[in-house]
């Protein structure tokens, strides 16, 4: 997936003419910048986005059609499991990270739909990383199911008040575990 545009390259995801993307450019409609010691411009793919979104632009060229999810998890045969299940599922784009710090990183470069959090990390717990996304107006529409042993239904209560769309006990079903994912991401 590419996360860097030229003019060129922006306008033709846009269906517009170069030239309408350098003076959106020039007038600061779309952000970008100048690589240095050129005159050359280049678009990040999260300000493509926003200009399209903006612009009602159909997003149809710069998106696969698929719908991204991240799975958070530490243990890898979970990670591995859920992998193996989705990806032969064609609706879905996938990547994993085993922390609360790659969850970020994964969230900034990925821009996911849907993110299957475990939510007990080696790093930081699935309330702290609920919070973060959820009160980042950039992700707001980010949903986040929780997989987890976790038993108490106050910490469950707890998931879902951060953020959470819904919470699945481990172990799980995969029936019931897609079931959730189509259901999140209104698939159904």
């Amino acid at each position: 997936m590419k996360d860097l545009f030229t003019t060129g390259e922006a306008a033709e995801v846009c269906r517009v003419s170069q030239q309408t993307i350098i003076r959106c450019f020039d007038t600061g409609r779309l952000e970008g910048f100048r690589v240095p010691g050129s005159k050359f411009r280049r678009i990040p793919r999260v300000s493509l986005l926003k200009f399209m979104k903006d612009n009602n632009i159909p997003l149809d060229n710069l998106e696969s059609g698929k719908k991204k999810v991240l799975v958070v998890d530490d243990d890898v045969e979970i990670v591995e499991l859920i992998t193996e299940v989705l990806t032969r599922d064609s609706r879905f784009e996938l990547r994993s990270a085993s922390s609360g710090y790659e969850a970020g990183i994964a969230t900034q470069q990925f821009r996911p739909d849907l993110i299957l959090l475990d939510y007990m990390l080696p790093d930081v717990n699935g309330n702290v990383v609920c919070q973060t996304i959820k009160n980042d107006p950039q992700f707001e529409d980010i949903k986040i199911v929780i997989v987890s042993g976790v038993i108490r239904q106050e910490e469950i209560d707890q998931l879902l008040k951060s953020g959470a769309e819904d919470f699945i006990r481990k172990p799980f079903d995969i029936d019931t575990l897609l079931g959730k994912i189509t259901e999140c991401l209104q698939l159904v």
